[in-house]
């Protein structure tokens, strides 16, 4: 690795007086979430507005977005402001797509021996940061969006944490300010996690939901040829984010955020041994997660905030029909099996169902229909909680009729409505606010109130009218367009 030297090294270290990454996280300062949103902003005056002042005389330039450089950043109504009062334009990148799957990922083995993998190193490992961060310094790209996923952190099973990655983790990010870059620190998710077409959650979460990780492929409930190396040629390219509404993904996001309303008969045992809901379950092993990380490096100078979740999904949530998906919202492409033809799949009916191709002047197109599961092959576990039944069978929104023998739909709007009250429900309001500002609080217990609290709605609709009411103090709203 070449030493920073001639050009580079007018953009490495701004100021070496910097906290050590092996020293202990400082307890930060302690100001209560109604100070933090009450406060008005205290401006400093900037070393350039005096008038002996010589250009070039301080160590700083227009996209330090360091403490050094700004003073520290803060949100005034629709703008970042730096502590003299400017208003700052963040510019940076996503670092990076490497992180979503692990060093030592394998195509050919996968789903391999999950819970021995390793993220240490992702995204680069850290000899070779100083050239990297040098160069984001250097193209003026000084705001990161730096990734982390729930596997990287929780691999081996729940409550076994990576600290080897968690201290990789607190270097890496301790060398920011040297470099005039802030960040703030997203759990990032696609379709749940690698093991269901996506990354983001360990593989241990489908295993308690009762999915057979080494079939889900099979019966059609993932697209997995992107974890094994392929999806690059033109007929692959583009169909993961069609996992999104495939068996596991869909099934995954509805009992993270409302297990307890649509999946009250999952009940699962938890690493302290008590029975509880698979919502719960979920839940309280990914709070406990964050706080984890949150500990590990919410005390770092370049860290201003953290983002709960990447591109959220609500699932089968609100979905109106259990036989069509929303060509609006929902892409089509390739085999697009309906939730209810999905439910059949995975309790291994062979089904017929559409296949999509790339049209103009509409994206998509159905050209055909394809046979599948055909081997009659379960996604579900005969050892695992559901013991081996479809999760939907066995709430009865769906059931096979032995006289005609076919599958019939039993609750076509069961996912629209609480099942219990029969009233509609609003998967922001109801499921997904409430996790937002426990996680919120959880975060800023173990950092500072004065955390940055970025926030995402699902791809592909607009800013909800709720979020006002409910968002948590400091909240920046991050939506992917």
């Amino acid at each position: 690795m070449p030493n920073s030297s001639s050009l580079e090294a007018s953009f490495v270290l701004i100021d070496d007086g910097r906290q050590d990454a092996s020293s202990p996280p400082v307890a930060p300062e302690k100001v209560t979430e109604v100070e933090a949103k009450d406060r008005s902003p205290t401006l400093l005056t900037h070393p350039s507005n005096n008038p002996s002042y010589i250009p070039g005389s301080i160590p700083s330039y227009a996209h330090d977005w360091s403490r050094n450089g700004t003073g520290g950043l803060r949100t005034h109504g629709r703008h970042f402001i730096d502590a003299y009062g400017r208003v700052c334009n963040l510019r940076g990148v996503n670092l990076s797509g490497s992180s979503k799957s692990p060093a030592d990922h394998d195509h050919e083995n996968f789903p391999g021996d999950h819970k021995f993998v390793t993220f240490v190193g992702r995204p680069f490992p850290l000899e070779e940061a100083p050239e990297h961060f040098s160069r984001l310094r250097r193209w003026g790209l000084t705001f990161i969006r730096f990734l982390v996923t729930w596997e990287a952190v929780e691999h081996e099973g729940p409550g076994i944490y990576d600290r080897e990655y968690l201290d990789y983790l607190r270097s890496l990010l301790s060398l920011l300010p040297n470099y005039g870059i802030s960040a703030f620190v997203s759990l990032h998710q696609d379709v749940w996690s690698r093991y269901s077409g996506g990354s983001g959650a360990p593989a241990w979460t489908l295993e308690a939901v009762g999915f057979d990780l080494r079939a889900i492929e099979e019966v059609g409930a993932a697209w997995l040829l992107g974890m094994r190396g392929r999806g690059h040629v033109e007929a692959e390219r583009g169909i993961w984010p069609c996992g999104y509404q495939k068996l596991s993904a869909a099934t995954m996001a509805t009992c993270f955020w409302a297990g307890a309303t649509y999946a009250p008969k999952l009940l699962v045992k938890d690493r302290h041994g008590r029975e509880v809901n698979i919502q719960q379950y979920l839940q309280n092993a990914f709070l406990d997660m964050w706080e984890l990380v949150a500990r590990s490096v919410g005390d770092l100078e370049g860290v201003l905030g953290f983002e709960m979740m990447n591109e959220p999904h609500r699932g089968y949530i609100q979905i109106p029909s259990l036989h069509v998906f929303d060509y609006n919202t929902d892409l089509h492409l390739s085999h697009v099996p309906s939730a209810f033809q999905s439910f059949q799949l995975g309790a291994g009916h062979p089904t017929l169902v559409s296949t999509w191709t790339r049209s103009f002047p509409m994206p998509t197109k159905k050209t055909s229909t394809t046979l599948l599961n055909t081997s009659k092959r379960k996604a579900w576990r005969p050892d695992g909680p559901t013991n081996g039944r479809c999760l939907w069978e066995l709430h009865h929104v769906w059931g096979w009729d032995n006289v005609k023998d076919q599958p019939v739909v039993l609750q076509e709007n069961y996912f629209s409505k609480n099942p219990v009250t029969g009233k509609k429900v609003d998967w922001y309001t109801d499921f997904y606010y409430p996790l937002l500002n426990q996680w919120a609080e959880r975060v800023r217990t173990v950092t500072s109130p004065d955390k940055l609290i970025f926030v995402e709605p699902i791809p592909n609709e607009f800013c909800p009218t709720s979020l006002a009411e409910h968002q948590p103090p400091n909240m920046v709203f991050a939506p992917h367009w």
